[in-house]
């Protein structure tokens, strides 16, 4: 006997019938047929088993037993008179012996239907996940969590790395992200950080002489909540090589992945090595996103020559227009005025269309401001009858986004223009390495601080002596993107102090600032480090787009609310006056109820 059960309720069959069994789990319903007949069904972690009452005194003990409660049963396997072909032990049920109550459900009414829980209000799944998870379709996801997880750790080690743990209390550092900070008792004043990634931890073992590493790597940012990332803490399938460059970090991944997404994937076609390269500032242009969907055949064409002149206020002088043509477009206006409205709601600009009629003419829209050119605009575009073209104005940079959002809903709205059956890969290359910062108006690092500039140190200095403009020096730096998703941020790593120093320099940071900041990486480096580079793909994201689900909480075992609070377990709570005490720590202000 294993487990206190002779089989699960998802193992007995047909040819078990006449043999005595014992088996446990949760009551999931009771079916009353008259007074002494009812049908019971039994689920545990591998399914379900229909338990059959056909005695006065196990019947009076059923009706006195809350469903969800936890019992075991003994009794004989006979073939059912009515089968259920859609239940894998449909062809059975057990005649009990005897029904023991291992763990009573003091509860008459349960927060939600255990079998449609996903239905429920999130506030109550939240709070009551324990019984959310009871749900066969959500444990699932948490199963094909594990089984992604084991399969990342086998291809891994496969290819001769070694898993190595970093980490989890450590020095704040300027990761692009809040900290979550820990107070040390034993050093008042001082805290360590919860590490927004390993990201120190993994050059340093390149420094010391280790090959290749990997681990599926717990990373905490206070950070807020999106239908794809969880506010608090996430995991990645972190990695890094020495000795290496852009290209093996590519053919790596490219080996590892496609089979685990094609094995355990929704779609089970999976693009193959190599994967679509596109630089950034291509991918801006083309698809109005660094994280475009290409299993949407729409791309982005520049027309602000093209309007030029026209009298309508967002294609003045000085403004970028973009345009998309979807042929074949079946949408209706109030179609189309809908997602142009959610178009406005997710970019935060306001979108424009026409469309080519059956008779030839530009209708609908912004057609009018366009008919005085209207030959040239169906050239310029390649427009045949039943064509609609989304239109964005603006700045650059809002022109690009309002497309790229518009792109993505029209794909998503118009069946003839996505393959949604299948996962495509793409890495996105050559990014900015600076940016001019929204809030300061100064120069600062795009991405990651720890890039290689491409052109090293002389491309540096050339921008220091006014050569060359800073915002054109892009980095070695790559997102690997799967079906508009982001999966992960990857780079060459600057690992030569005088090309980090000079980096900094860029953005007002000497090197005492440098040495400040990056003690360990710094002084490390300056003993010989090997030329290395990594990527990190987020693990939640990728059981995500496994799972078909559009919210990352669904495979996550135990997750937060969008305001960063386990309402399950309480926290964050506030703790006693003697802990803050022990830890030099005093409340300023007035604390949430």
């Amino acid at each position: 006997m294993t487990q206190n059960r002779t089989h699960t309720c998802n193992e007995l069959r047909i040819e078990n019938v006449g043999e005595k069994v014992r088996i446990v789990g949760w009551m999931e319903n009771v079916r009353e047929v008259g007074s002494n007949f009812a049908f019971v069904v039994v689920r545990d972690f591998y399914g379900t088993t229909q338990v059959v009452i056909e005695d006065e005194k196990l019947m009076a003990q059923v009706k006195g037993i809350n469903k969800e409660s936890t019992i075991a049963v003994d009794g004989v396997v006979r073939e059912r008179a009515s089968k259920n072909p859609k239940q894998a032990t449909g062809d059975i049920e057990v005649v009990p012996e005897k029904i023991e109550v291992l763990g009573k459900c003091r509860y008459n009414e349960l927060p939600f239907e255990i079998n449609r829980s996903r239905e429920a209000d999130e506030t109550q799944r939240l709070r009551y996940r324990y019984l959310d998870l009871r749900n066969p379709a959500v444990k699932q996801n948490i199963i094909l969590r594990c089984n992604v997880v084991a399969a990342l750790r086998q291809a891994m080690t496969e290819h001769g790395f070694l898993e190595i743990t970093t980490p989890i209390l450590t020095a704040s550092s300027p990761e692009g992200a809040r900290d979550y900070l820990v107070p040390a008792r034993k050093h008042p004043g001082k805290f360590y950080a919860l590490p927004q990634a390993p990201q120190q931890f993994k050059q340093l073992l390149m420094t010391a002489g280790f090959d290749r590493y990997f681990q599926i790597a717990p990373c905490f940012r206070d950070e807020d909540a999106r239908g794809d990332r969880s506010p608090g803490e996430f995991y990645q399938l972190d990695m890094e090589m020495a000795f290496a460059d852009q290209d093996d970090v590519f053919a790596v991944l490219e080996d590892v992945l496609p089979p685990i997404f094609a094995k355990f994937g929704t779609y089970n076609v999976a693009s193959a090595a190599p994967f679509r390269r596109i630089p950034y500032l291509e991918a801006m242009e083309t698809y109005g996103s660094d994280k475009p969907d290409l299993r949407i055949d729409l791309t982005v064409q520049d027309i602000t020559a093209l309007v030029a002149g026209v009298d309508f206020a967002p294609f003045a002088q000085g403004n970028a227009v973009k345009a998309i043509v979807v042929s074949d477009c079946a949408l209706t206006r109030k179609n189309i005025d809908k997602l142009c409205a959610d178009v406005e709601v997710q970019a935060g600009h306001k979108p424009y269309w026409f469309k080519l009629d059956d008779s030839g003419e530009l209708s609908g829209g912004i057609a009018k401001f366009l008919a005085d050119r209207k030959e040239q605009v169906i050239d310029t575009l390649g427009l045949k009858p039943g064509c609609l073209v989304g239109v964005a104005a603006g700045s650059k940079e809002a022109a690009q986004k309002t497309s790229g959002v518009m792109r993505k809903m029209l794909g998503a709205a118009c069946p003839n223009h996505m393959d949604k059956e299948r996962y495509e890969f793409c890495w996105i290359v050559d990014f900015p390495m600076y940016e001019i910062g929204e809030e300061s108006g100064e120069l600062e690092f795009c991405h990651n601080p720890f890039s290689m500039p491409s052109g090293g140190l002389d491309v540096l200095l050339k921008a220091e002596r006014g050569e060359i403009d800073p915002l054109s020096i892009t980095a070695d730096q790559y997102d690997l993107v799967c079906n508009g998703v982001e999966l992960s941020s990857g780079a060459v790593r600057n690992h030569d102090p005088e090309i980090m120093i000079k980096a900094f320099e860029m953005v007002r940071l000497g090197e005492e600032d440098v040495k400040k900041k990056f003690p360990a990486m710094y002084n490390a480096f300056c003993y010989g480090a090997p030329p290395h580079a990594g990527i990190a793909p987020g693990v939640d994201r990728m059981v995500m787009l496994l799972s078909g689900e559009e919210s990352i909480r669904e495979v996550i075992p135990f997750p937060m609310n969008k305001n960063a609070q386990d309402i399950m377990m309480g926290a964050p709570s506030t703790v006693e006056q003697k802990q803050l005490d022990e830890l030099h720590i005093a409340i300023v202000g007035e604390t949430e109820e």
